[in-house]
């Protein structure tokens, strides 16, 4: 349990009690707990989407996609403007790109790949995709980490997700097969979801190992925010 409120307190907003952590000076487990949260996340969008149900699309979509980012605090949002300012910035250059990676201002770029992310995320939202989309975004935006700390290395020693990577591998085994079995319990729906995230895993893999070598906490919070915007893309195609 302190693992997933451990994970709770990272991925969220939402308040966790200090006395969690009292006691004990080790770390707990929450990589497996991600999957849990993106659930969590789910369920307060698509409990909001029953009470707004009566708004109008656009109304809707940008109350939800508001309290979205809420939830998260922009975490991942953040390591999306990171990781798009290092792509470009970097030229080609590993060193270069890992460098500017590490500031914390936003460039230009940065700043259009949050819009242009966010853009997407409304206009899915507007065209009503359904609660499956609010259910099945949050699950596998974070799933998908435990997939990439499975077979993905970390580069960047003492970063935020340096922590996660040797926690036990058959709870990320099981964690990454629950996201699965979560996914296809939406039937067709879980299906197109399962395939737009894996496509944008694949590409993002390739892309971090091509780049980097592996990859940052910066990485990963872009990898969540791209596997979000596909899956709600895909579902409301």
């Amino acid at each position: 349990m302190r693992g997933l409120l451990a994970a709770i307190a990272f991925l969220t907003r939402l308040p966790v009690p200090s006395r969690a952590w009292a006691g004990t000076s080790k770390a707990p487990v929450q990589l497996p707990w991600y999957p849990v949260v993106g659930l969590l996340i789910g369920a307060l969008l698509a409990g909001l989407a029953c009470l707004l149900s009566r708004a109008s699309p656009l109304l809707a979509a940008a109350l939800l996609l508001l309290a979205w980012v809420g939830i998260t605090g922009g975490l991942h949002l953040d390591g999306l403007a990171d990781s798009a300012d290092a792509w470009v910035g970097g030229l080609g250059d590993r060193a270069r790109t890992l460098e500017i990676m590490k500031d914390p201002r936003s460039g230009p770029i940065g700043v259009a790949a949050i819009v242009l992310v966010l853009l997407l995320k409304f206009a899915a939202l507007a065209s009503r995709p359904g609660l499956a989309a609010l259910w099945l975004a949050p699950l596998l935006g974070r799933g998908i980490l435990v997939a990439a700390f499975m077979g993905t290395p970390y580069v960047r020693s003492g970063g935020m997700g340096s922590g996660l990577v040797h926690e036990p591998r058959g709870a990320r085994i099981a964690a990454l097969l629950l996201t699965v079995l979560l996914a296809l319990g939406f039937g067709m729906h879980g299906v197109r979801a399962l395939v737009a995230a894996a496509v944008t895993f694949g590409l993002w893999r390739w892309s971090v190992m091509h780049r980097l070598g592996g990859m940052t906490g910066d990485t990963c919070g872009a990898l969540t925010e791209l596997v979000e915007t596909a899956v709600l893309v895909a579902l409301a195609l």
